[in-house]
């Protein structure tokens, strides 16, 4: 038996297919050939964040922030150093909420930063305000084992 996941590019918003264990191989687009994880959080419009979260096959976290929110702009390094230690395990997705309103709207963000954690397409856990990075991994670690 084998156990397939699919995972959307992030460069040309193909859904791949893969076997689960190729993840940790690298894999890359069967479309346009770039990496399907690039150990980066990666921006997405409101068609782009459906589209990753209903063809995940690792755990959704997607930050929602604005570029004029000091603490969001504050908290985006420490967002990018856990995708790249995260990555292939959890795809890490930023949603510009001043660009993106009506992605905002549909989730009901009504404070910036806003982290939510889907799991298979299924909001498991939010959490508003930006952490340092310890306490960002353990937040995500206990509500990936729960």
């Amino acid at each position: 038996m084998t156990d397939k996941i699919r995972l959307v590019c992030p460069d040309c918003e193909t859904i791949n297919q893969f076997q689960a264990a190729r993840l940790s191989e690298k894999p890359v687009c069967a479309k346009c050939k770039k990496p399907l994880m690039q150990a980066r959080p990666i921006a997405v419009t409101e068609s782009g964040l459906a589209r990753h979260l209903g063809n995940s096959g690792v755990p959704v976290l997607v930050d929602f922030w604005a570029p004029w929110c000091g603490p969001c702009v504050s908290f985006a390094p420490i967002y990018a150093e856990f995708a790249q230690s995260a990555e292939p395990r959890i795809r890490c997705l930023k949603v510009d909420t001043e660009a993106q309103q009506a992605a905002g709207a549909r989730y009901g963000i009504r404070s910036i930063p806003t982290l939510m954690l889907f799991k298979g397409g299924k909001e498991v856990a939010r959490l508003s305000g930006a952490l340092p990075l310890p306490q960002l991994q353990q937040w995500v670690a206990q509500h990936l084992s729960a």
